[in-house]
């Protein structure tokens, strides 16, 4: 069995002393692609010469561009301007568009929804340019993205990363073409809404990632993630799923190669 993260910020400063060990720890658990979004300017270049220094490693890392709802206070439409440049640039090397998304717990604090809206239909639209699928972010904010997920309709789709929502949630993205990324919210007790839902909803539509170093496991709150985490998310998954684990695996990484076309 082999497996991809689908959500891992391999560039961050947390994994800079260790990351050939890691990426080695993680080729030996057959965990052998990771897909590395970028969430700011700042980290666009990162993101690419990283996945270009391993090119041919055991595990290969894989770069997205974009801009994340968090980081939106010092920018403006000219960095919009600018990611559309740099994705033209590098389309033959990036496989979507991401981190992008709305998040209604900053709306809160910076009341910026317009900003958010601006800078994720940017992207969308650009992602529906380029034939390329989108890693979407949410919090507090389903109605918002799926209203504008409908209005922009994307061939390739992409993934809603990190999905925690209810049945009919879930049902609404697939029924776009989306895929939702499993993570480490099925190893927290409380997580019973989503993780009933994805029990239920067809094993096609799910993909595997950690966003690492960020969303800890249950057993592992404090500390800081690792891609390594990927085999205790699948290992969770096992347990709520009925298929054999062979199957799942088998399923999940044919979900990544049709949609990254990889």
């Amino acid at each position: 069995m082999k497996f991809t993260d689908s959500h891992c910020h391999l560039d961050f400063d947390e994994f800079t002393l260790n990351r050939a060990q890691l990426l080695s720890q993680c080729s030996t658990a057959n965990i052998h692609r990771i897909i590395n979004p970028a969430i700011t300017p700042n980290n666009w270049q990162k993101v690419l010469t990283l996945a270009s220094q391993h090119k041919n490693t055991a595990c290969k890392i894989y770069p997205c561009l974009g801009i994340h709802p968090w980081f939106l206070q010092d920018l403006n439409h000219s960095h919009l301007d600018e990611l559309s440049n740099v994705v033209e640039q590098h389309k033959k090397e990036i496989i979507a568009i991401g981190e992008t998304g709305i998040d209604g717990a900053i709306v809160k604090k910076q009341d910026n929804f317009k900003q958010q809206v601006e800078f994720f239909e940017f992207q969308l639209q650009l992602a529906k340019q380029h034939q390329l699928p989108v890693l979407v972010h949410h919090r507090q904010s389903h109605q918002d993205i799926i209203m504008r997920l409908k209005k922009i309709k994307l061939a390739s789709a992409g993934v809603i990363h990190a999905f925690s929502g209810s049945y009919q949630q879930a049902s609404d993205y697939i029924s776009l073409g989306f895929k939702l990324g499993i993570g480490g919210t099925i190893t927290y007790p409380r997580a019973k809404k989503t993780i009933n839902a994805i029990k239920r909803l067809p094993l096609s539509s799910l993909v595997l990632e950690t966003d690492a170093p960020a969303m800890p496991l249950f057993n592992q709150q404090g500390s800081n993630n690792s891609p390594l985490a990927l085999i205790n998310v699948f290992d969770a998954l096992v347990q709520i799923r009925s298929e054999s684990c062979e199957e799942i695996a088998e399923q999940l990484e044919s979900n990544v190669k049709l949609l990254f076309n990889l």
